[in-house]
Parts: structure tokens; C-alpha cells; sequence
């Protein structure tokens, strides 16, 4: 993902000359290309985070629109107020970029990790929240919030992310997209592990369970549209999995607009995510989803489980 990044906005770079990239001190190679094209339009503004979110914001407001890229706790929590006053208070028009979120540097440590940006931004009011779940569909909200007033938030992975979606589907900032049919439970998935869940559907479904997946790749703003569809099927619950804490992310995000318009028969919610934990057994990422049960045999677990009961 991070290479379609690079790529997608150097193309942007070539036709706006407002486009302005800010990296916390990684991607240089990555953005080698870029600084052909615009090497007056890119600054490393170094480890020095906070700084650079200011920086963007000022850019913003003097009619330029800035990028930051950098791993997503250090574009995020380190520079929460940077974001909160600078970006979002002032309805910057910023697209901020987390590179390597959730378990995709797990082998780094907590440092690395990024279980809590969700939930902490979903809590500051004019950001949007994205999280891609392949290269296309980053490229699609790439695109429009760059036409988009006020700020942007997409948090994506690192590398090597199965491609999901084609050019032609229907991606976009608050666009759900129904990858995988099923009656009896429906999965819904933002960010690259739900590919965990396409894989589990078929297995599931050798099994006589029907288990449909829907792509959430939008947390701010819900596609409400395509979520009250699926309410009217009436499957046996809902799982929501993600790369996230348990705590604050799309599952819970789920679970207040459902409070909120108080809907008749309302499904049961499974939040299949990290739990409210550090994680001190570091490894590949595959390794760690799996002890945290969030790939595909946790969702088939799951599955049975609640059938189970």
C-alpha cells in the first residue's frame, strides 16, 4: 500500500501544484521519484512530529494542501493536539497519512504499534476516518479527499496487501462495498485483514455456513445506507473485525449508530479485534494475528462458537 501511496501522489504532484509532501523522516527512496518531479514540494521535516503537523496546518490555511506521511502512531499520538487545535479545530484541508498501522510493524513493539488511533480520533470532530482495505481502494479515497475540504485521516499498511477491489468497483469516502454473499452471519472488515475474512467465507461456506463479508473502508463517516441494508437480511449476528482495539474502533463506532437510530431487531455484535492489552510476544504479523485469534481460524472459531451457544 505504501508503494501505490508514492505513486498515486507523485501523479497528483504532476497535475496540482498546490500538493505539498511532508515526511517524518521515512520514505525517502520511496518518494525518490516525487522529488524528481517536485523536489521544492517535499520536506522531511525530520522526528520532530508535532512540528510537522503545525507546519501542515499553516500550509493548509495559506491555500496549499499538504500531505503528512509517517507510521501511524508517530502521525497520530504523538501529535494528538497538533491534530485536535492545528488540523481539525481550524478545518484544515491536511491528508494524513499512517503508514505500517495495527500489527503491520509487530515485531517492533508498542512503540510500533497502532491499536488506539482510531478510537482516540474518532473523538475530534471535522476528521474524517478512513482505512483502506487494498491499494485501489486507497487510491479512490486518496482522490477525493484531496478535493475535500477540511481534514483527512487514512491509516494503511505497509507492504505486500493482497489487491481486493478493481478500478471500476464503487470505493470511495463512505462507501461500503459487499465483497462476499451469505445469509446466515455477516463479517464486516475495514483495513487489509479482511482479507482473513474472505478467506474464512469460503472455508465457512465448504462447511454449509454462509458467511457474508462487507468492506467498511470508511469508520468516518459510515456508509448508514448499505449498513441499514443488511439489517433488513436478518442474519444471525454480526461480526466486526479489525486490526484495531476492541475498544473505540469500528466495532464500537458499529455499535453507537445502531444505539443511536434505536432500530427495531437490531443484530447482535461480535467485536473480533485486539484486546484492551500490550502485546510483549513480538513476531511476524500473520503470527501475531493468530495468536490474538483475529485471522482466519479466529473467525471461524467465532462462527461456531456462536453457533454453538
Amino acid at each position: 500500500m505504501r508503494n501505490a501511496f508514492a505513486k498515486e501522489i507523485r501523479e497528483q504532484a504532476i497535475k496540482r501544484n498546490d500538493i505539498v509532501l511532508l515526511s517524518g523522516d521515512i520514505g525517502n527512496r520511496m518518494f525518490d521519484s516525487y522529488k524528481e518531479i517536485a523536489p521544492e514540494r517535499f520536506i522531511n521535516c525530520g522526528i520532530a512530529e508535532a512540528n510537522m503537523m503545525s507546519l501542515a496546518s499553516g500550509m493548509a490555511l495559506s491555500g496549499l494542501r499538504p500531505v503528512v506521511y509517517t507510521i501511524t502512531p508517530f502521525t497520530t499520538t504523538r501529535c494528538l493536539e497538533q491534530i485536535k487545535i492545528g488540523a481539525a479545530y481550524h478545518n484544515a484541508s491536511i491528508l494524513i497519512i499512517g503508514t505500517g498501522s495495527g500489527l503491520s510493524y509487530s515485531e517492533l513493539g508498542p512503540t510500533h504499534h497502532s491499536f488506539e488511533d482510531i478510537a482516540i480520533l474518532r473523538s475530534i470532530p471535522n476528521l474524517r476516518i478512513l482505512a483502506p482495505s487494498d491499494s485501489n481502494e486507497l487510491i479512490h479515497q486518496m482522490r477525493e479527499a484531496l478535493v475535500l475540504d477540511g481534514p483527512t485521516y487514512i491509516r494503511i499498511g505497509k507492504k505486500g496487501e493482497p489487491n481486493i477491489f478493481k478500478e471500476s468497483d464503487s470505493l470511495g469516502i463512505g462507501k461500503a462495498n459487499l465483497i462476499c454473499e451469505g445469509s446466515d452471519f455477516l463479517l464486516i472488515g475495514t483495513g487489509p485483514i479482511i482479507n482473513e475474512a474472505i478467506i474464512a467465507s469460503n472455508i465457512l461456506k465448504s462447511e454449509d455456513i454462509e458467511l457474508a463479508v462487507l468492506n467498511l473502508g470508511s469508520v468516518s463517516p459510515l456508509d448508514e445506507e448499505s449498513l441499514r441494508r443488511e439489517i433488513k437480511k436478518n442474519y444471525k449476528a454480526w461480526i466486526v473485525l479489525e486490526e484495531h482495539s476492541i475498544i473505540g474502533g469500528l466495532g464500537s463506532s458499529i455499535l453507537d449508530w445502531l444505539n443511536d437510530i434505536n432500530v427495531n431487531n437490531a443484530p447482535r455484535i461480535y467485536k473480533l479485534g485486539i484486546p484492551n492489552t500490550f502485546i510483549h510476544n513480538l513476531g511476524k504479523q500473520a503470527y501475531i494475528r493468530k495468536e490474538l485469534g483475529i485471522d482466519v481460524n479466529g473467525i471461524c472459531k467465532l462462527v461456531k462458537k456462536i453457533i454453538s451457544d
